[in-house]
């Protein structure tokens, strides 16, 4: 089953080879992944590589999805869940590009995915973790009603957990 998410403005699915070229823009951006812990793709074959060998969707019946503008059609870039399976538990995350930012697209989409995750998958919790000089993506954290939790490392840097659990996005 392929995992297509709605929402008042966007549509969120699964990455496909057809949208390479927007993740690999995505990634190129180093004010988009300043926060992460992977960086930019050398080339196109790179992404497809990550696209073609991408598997928490057959694995998890979850994954990151690509976003877009549901009228236009212009890609805006991803969110979802990512099920980690030596930590066991999913996490919340999302990339967009830097002309989306401040639309209120990192909230919209992530609502969707945690309904998703709570009402399709039943998951009892979904957390957020994002490196403490974040204050965008923890804003957006916030707003989703997820609380902190605790601090902990995030790649190289430190970072913060937050987490949601079922009963509170009731």
């Amino acid at each position: 089953m392929a995992i297509q998410l709605k929402t008042e403005r966007l549509i969120l699915k699964q990455f496909s080879e057809e949208d390479a070229a927007h993740l690999f823009e995505l990634n190129s951006d180093p004010d988009v992944t300043r926060y992460v812990g992977s960086g930019a793709y050398d080339n196109i074959d790179e992404v497809l590589d990550f696209i073609r060998n991408y598997d928490q969707y057959e694995k998890y019946d979850q994954g990151r999805l690509n976003i877009f503008d549901k009228q236009t059609g212009d890609y805006i870039g991803w969110c979802g869940l990512k099920y980690l399976e030596d930590k066991k538990y999913s996490d919340l995350g999302y990339r967009l590009l830097k002309r989306h930012w401040g639309k209120g697209y990192a909230t919209e989409a992530s609502i969707a995915c945690l309904d998703y995750g709570f009402k399709v998958l039943n998951l009892d919790e979904i957390i957020g973790t994002a490196m403490i000089e974040n204050t965008a993506s923890i804003n957006v954290f916030k707003k989703l009603g997820l609380k902190y939790s605790h601090d902990s490392d995030c790649g190289e840097q430190p970072g913060v957990v937050y987490v949601i659990t079922r009963e509170d996005w009731k």
